[in-house]
């Protein structure tokens, strides 16, 4: 309690917050809700009274008082009545009850191991967090090469009137070299280490945008993981036959020349890869259809997001 100079000893009492049984009357209220859930629990479990003290080792009295919220229970103590019922402690001193689904879920991410609880939090941070919003108003499109990232991520862009970003060329622009020179002068660490920094620009730089990303990126967790922190995104996927003729008509011209031992290496990485690409939002088979058509797909998933993008799209 803090006095104020000159203040009388009667003007202090009158401040003092207002107590009913010499307990501040929010101490009060807790106990009271303290109680109810411990009863209410107990009742649930069908247990006596006499039994809850025999499982939990307090005498019989003390629960009465308890549950009438007379007890000034200790949090060592109510945790071993918290065991005695099998239920979370927080369940009985949380100031809300608890929905059995939320009772549940906890359960259920309690039995996780740390890398698994991890990625369903993230996975719920992205689906249902104050983030999504803002997060759905970027696209982000994931795949093999030859799937079509930067041709339909062009196009949606300017469908969306938002600007895109092809990752690779940032990165190459940002180190002032080509791709292959990076990794040749320089090593894949830096290449990764300048991906990730880029992303972490563009996506602080741009509340709405497109970016196509290098096929590899979701090789690298943390890079992966910021981008769906921060992206609604989208696997294009494609058949390694329509992955193989993509590369060769943008004027690759490797893959002729061995051709089976290019189609059994591109087989392998996609395999490898696809459980890391279903990661995404989001699924687009672009095989088997026409540039058109994997557009007018991709704009019916952002039309579908719990906050897409403005519907300023070009004639």
């Amino acid at each position: 309690m803090r006095y104020i100079a000159g203040s009388s000893l009667s003007d202090v009492r009158c401040c003092m917050v207002s107590v009913v049984g010499g307990k501040p009357e929010d101490e009060n209220a807790f106990l009271e809700a303290l109680g109810r859930r411990v009863r209410e629990r107990r009742e649930e479990a069908h247990l006596t009274r006499k039994r809850l003290a025999e499982l939990s080792g307090l005498s019989e009295r003390y629960l009465a008082q308890l549950e009438a919220g007379d007890g000034n229970i200790s949090i060592l103590l109510i945790r071993r009545v918290a065991e005695a019922l099998a239920c979370p402690i927080e369940q009985l001193i949380g100031d809300r009850s608890f929905d059995p689904e939320i009772v549940a879920a906890l359960e259920l991410l309690r039995g996780l191991r740390p890398e698994q609880r991890h990625e369903a939090v993230i996975q719920l941070q992205q689906r249902f967090g104050e983030s999504s919003r803002e997060r759905s108003r970027r696209i982000a499109l994931v795949g093999l090469r030859g799937a079509g990232k930067s041709t339909l991520g062009a196009q949606l862009a300017a469908r969306l009137r938002v600007p895109f970003h092809e990752l690779d060329q940032q990165i190459e622009h940002e180190l002032g070299a080509s791709l292959g020179s990076i990794f040749s002068m320089y090593g894949q660490d830096t290449f990764r280490e300048a991906e990730a920094r880029v992303l972490d620009r563009l996506t602080r730089a741009h509340k709405r945008c497109v970016i196509a990303t290098g096929g590899s990126l979701v090789l690298e967790p943390r890079t992966y993981e910021l981008l769906r922190e921060r992206c609604f995104t989208v696997w294009l996927r494609a058949s390694p036959e329509d992955h193989m003729d993509r590369v060769v008509a943008q004027g690759d011209l490797r893959p002729i020349r061995g051709r089976e031992h290019a189609m059994a290496e591109l087989r392998t990485i996609l395999k490898q890869r696809e459980r890391l690409y279903a990661l995404a939002d989001a699924v687009v088979d672009t095989s088997g259809t026409d540039e058109a058509q994997s557009l007018e797909r991709l704009l019916g998933l952002v039309d579908s997001t719990p906050s897409h993008l403005p519907q300023e799209r070009a004639g």
